[in-house]
């Protein structure tokens, strides 16, 4: 039974997707047209109405066209903090047919150069505060750059929202034939637009993290790009009067996904916050009635657990979804318990635009990948011979649909590694270990590269976590491997304690009582208490950070320990 025949398929959810063929502009279009007086992004107090937004987006389009000479095809770079000048920005470029390459906020100088020599990109938009690593490039790669300020058109701030004081920072006088205000840029935009582009041309080129070597470009289409979203809204009942909370970053496919293009194409109204902060997200959330957040385990405890949330109106939360890491069972029952809110596991890629599985709303499992959505042909296959493996094994998840990318940005060898065939199709090869349980629900083992081979033994670091969760000190755990002249590799847990257990529980305390809840093998060796855990823009934890400095570190000692 595939998971399209499931008994527990969302009602009213089609089996299969069908995309409109239309570029994702056309339903800025349509909002602008249907909603013109009605919020379209709330930044800071700051209100832009979906009219302005488009007459905005449609005078920069122009500027880019008749003034710098953008035309279809060309890549444009996007590097900044959340804010509507980024929205404006994206929707002007995807406009002309030209393809959006965003930029983390934190990448350096040095590595923009990858990203303009893969790319050929001519021209960027940059927030002012990261100009400084762009102007190294300007005049060789670089031809021209449009700079924005955050606080352009920013009203009297609420304290509550603890704007941060950068984005308050005011615009800055620009020097250079080639750099343009976007507020210039924006009152000089004028003429006729070319025909909009077709919906297979090149959308967007988000890259990927670059965790196995330099990033790659993922090659995403309006129609790849329009199959997430528009599968994501089904499958969650969210509608134009949906009010989103925007503050995962928008360079990210998450929050490009689901907190800018996903709120766009329904109509819908977009809270965004410049940078996470629980205590301002609360009180943006209570403010204004907020009934969407997509948020990552992480993000959502660091939430739940900050002083007096329980006080809060938070009733307007009618849907919290996430992934990128599952949410520990002891987690997912306090919100349910104290809160009543359930969060719905998700799972998906840069690869496949961001949604690709998901729980159904109303039979939702924990720490599961849910279901393939519409139009999703997912399989567990052994990872060497690629053969379909029975129900209740592990192995590689493969997938196909609507939203998988065509491959990555000249990159031929990057693709034939990334695709496989089976039985005629094209699949793409997450390089995640999964399984499938009697319902025909996915469930996560562990990145492929992420799994400790202790003696020969099997040991998911997910899973060590997520029994790490169930102790009442805990408040984060992170589980990494390290080499063993013995065992081959061994176990060793980072962990955060809640703010009322410092210094009530030991690191043995910890490991008897891990004794008692899993096998012998799982049990970490070692533990060791921080007091947090590297995280990175979107609140996943960095676990290959920490495995990396905690093996140099294991290394280390060997060396001074060993005889000369």
């Amino acid at each position: 039974m595939d998971a399209a025949h499931s008994p527990f398929w969302p009602r009213g959810v089609p089996r299969m997707l069908r995309v409109p063929q239309v570029p994702l502009g056309h339903f800025l279009d349509v909002a602008a047209q249907r909603y013109p007086d009605k919020t379209a992004i709330v930044y800071c107090d700051a209100r832009i109405r979906y009219g302005d937004l488009k007459a905005r987006v449609d005078r920069l389009a122009a500027f880019m066209f008749h003034r710098l000479g953008v035309r279809h095809g060309d890549r444009i770079l996007l590097f900044s903090q959340n804010c509507p000048q980024f929205v404006m920005a994206f929707y002007a470029i995807v406009r002309l047919g030209a393809v959006v390459v965003p930029i983390n906020a934190m990448c350096t100088s040095a590595e923009l150069e990858h990203y303009l020599a893969d790319t050929d990109a001519q021209l960027a938009f940059v927030a002012q505060d990261l100009l400084p690593q762009v102007q190294p490039h300007l005049g060789g790669r670089l031809r021209h750059a449009v700079i924005h300020a955050y606080s352009d058109g920013l009203p009297e701030q609420d304290p509550a929202n603890e704007t941060p004081e950068w984005v308050l920072a005011p615009r800055r006088a620009l020097a250079g034939d080639n750099l343009t205000g976007f507020e210039d840029a924006v009152a000089r935009g004028a003429g006729e637009l070319p025909p909009a582009p077709s919906p297979d041309s090149l959308c967007v080129l988000p890259y990927t993290s670059g965790t196995t070597g330099q990033p790659k470009g993922c090659k995403h289409t309006h129609q790849t790009i329009l199959a997430a979203n528009i599968a994501s809204s089904l499958w969650r009942g969210l509608h134009a009067e949906s009010v989103f909370l925007a503050v995962a970053p928008l360079f990210h496919m998450l929050g490009m996904q689901g907190m800018m293009n996903q709120p766009i194409v329904l109509g819908a109204t977009i809270v965004m916050m410049p940078r996470w902060n629980p205590r301002a997200a609360a009180h943006i959330m209570e403010k204004h009635r907020v009934s969407a957040w997509s948020a990552p385990p992480a993000m959502v405890i660091d939430f739940f657990s900050q002083p007096g949330i329980g006080e809060r109106r938070l009733d307007s939360l009618a849907t919290l979804c996430g992934g990128g890491a599952a949410m520990p069972e002891a987690i997912a029952t306090m919100l349910q318990q104290r809160f009543g809110i359930q969060y719905n596991e998700a799972y998906g890629l840069s690869e496949t635009a961001s949604f690709l599985h998901a729980n159904p709303p109303q039979r939702g499992k924990r720490q599961c990948l849910g279901l393939p959505g519409p139009g999703v042909e997912s399989r567990i296959v052994d990872p060497v011979t690629l053969q379909e493996l029975p129900r209740g094994e592990v192995g590689e998840l493969v997938t196909r649909g609507p939203q998988v990318m065509l491959g990555y940005w000249r990159n031929e060898q990057a693709d034939q590694q990334a695709f496989c065939e089976l039985d005629g199709k094209r699949f793409l090869r997450t390089g995640d270990l999964a399984s499938i349980d009697e319902d025909g629900y996915f469930f996560m083992r562990e990145r492929l590269k992420r799994m400790i081979n202790a003696s020969g033994y099997k040991v998911w670091p997910a899973e060590v976590e997520n029994m790490m969760y169930e102790h009442e000190a805990v408040r984060e755990a992170c589980v990494v491997g390290l080499p063993d002249q013995r065992r081959g590799e061994t176990v060793k847990a980072i962990v955060v304690l809640k703010p009322d257990c410092q210094g009530m529980v030991s690191e043995q305390e910890l490991i008897a009582w891990c004794r008692t809840r899993m096998a012998a093998y799982k049990v970490p060796r070692f533990i060791e208490f921080t007091d947090s855990l590297p995280k990175s823009n979107t609140g996943k934890v960095l676990w290959r950070m920490l495995q990396d400095a905690q093996r140099q570190a294991h290394e280390a000692r060997e060396r001074r320990t060993q005889p000369v």
